[in-house]
């Protein structure tokens, strides 16, 4: 393994940048910038069973340190991400992909992440039950810990792939839950997803966005997502992927040192499409910088050290 190179649940990485879910796409809309391939990987949009439309506009807000989105889940459900936007994506990157997967039952998490099961394109199932922006979705499972050991027992049994199950901030104990999906079978947790909030405009003293309240994202959210990240990294023995707010390479270095074995950047794809690619050429400086030879003997350095 390389200096910058990291194992996720069994599958090896050329380094630890992962671009996070609904701000990549499927990937081949950011290959017409760079070569996709020098990431880690990413993880696609978020995909369910049937197709979504998503929640009304406008669907985003900025703010002073990050952003709002109510995105609300739009995808073409997951038979159409197989079979149309999977094969476009092989045609630009050559490396396995993190599927994102929500739902509104069990019954459809499970249905949904055993059709990507069988996509050899598919490293890891990404099961996300901490979505803020769509009505009795992922995070009723999310925010209760024998609702999230239920989905991922149900998941685990009906896939062969590693379960990555995405945890949402919006709870008072996030160890509990970590600590309960793994006991049910996660191969992994990823933390943290969006922290609901709102904005107002003052002009027509009505919410700016349609759906009044969205999930806030950006560097505002990083100490918090470091803090989660630590806490639970701290209790489970399973890899951890840490996100939220990350934009620069010493962020990745932060996170990895809370225990993350690999990192998600999210809106800073938003802010500079070349964000993830430049984290990646900065990294071999930055970790000169600090006297580190390998990024994978860091993992955890704070809590270990």
């Amino acid at each position: 393994m390389g200096r910058l190179s990291v194992r996720l649940c069994g599958i090896e990485l050329d380094n630890p940048v992962i671009a996070a879910s609904g701000t990549f796409g499927y990937g081949y809309e950011f290959a017409e910038f760079y070569d996709i391939n020098c990431l880690g990987t990413f993880s696609f949009k978020g995909t369910t069973g049937e197709a979504r439309f998503g929640n009304p506009t406008p669907r985003v807000a900025e703010c002073a340190t990050g952003m709002l989105n109510a995105i609300g889940l739009q995808n073409p459900g997951v038979e159409k991400v197989v079979a149309e936007e999977l094969p476009r994506l092989k045609r630009c990157f050559r490396k396995p992909v993190m599927a994102n997967v929500s739902g509104f039952s069990i019954g459809d998490y499970v249905y949904t992440c055993s059709v990507l099961d069988k996509e050899e394109q598919v490293g890891w199932l990404e099961v996300n039950i901490s979505c803020p922006n769509v009505e009795g979705g992922g995070m009723v499972f999310g925010t209760d810990p024998k609702a999230a050991s239920e989905v991922v027992a149900a998941v685990k049994k009906a896939v062969t792939k590693p379960v990555i199950v995405k945890l949402s901030p919006n709870v008072t104990d996030i160890v509990s839950i970590a600590s309960a999906c793994e006991a049910a079978g996660a191969d992994g947790i990823s933390l943290i997803n969006t922290i609901p909030g709102m904005r107002i405009d003052l002009k027509t003293k009505r919410p700016v966005l349609a759906n009044r309240m969205g999930g806030y994202s950006g560097p505002g959210v990083f100490p918090i997502a470091v803090r989660m990240v630590y806490q639970v990294a701290s209790t489970v023995n399973i890899p951890v992927v840490g996100m939220g707010g990350v934009s620069c390479a010493e962020d990745v270095i932060e996170m990895m040192l809370a225990g993350a074995t690999a990192v998600q950047v999210g809106t800073a794809n938003l802010v500079d499409p070349f964000a993830c690619r430049n984290i990646i050429n900065e990294l071999p400086a930055v970790m000169d910088k600090y006297g580190i030879d390998r990024l994978e003997d860091i993992i955890g350095g704070a809590i270990n050290g």
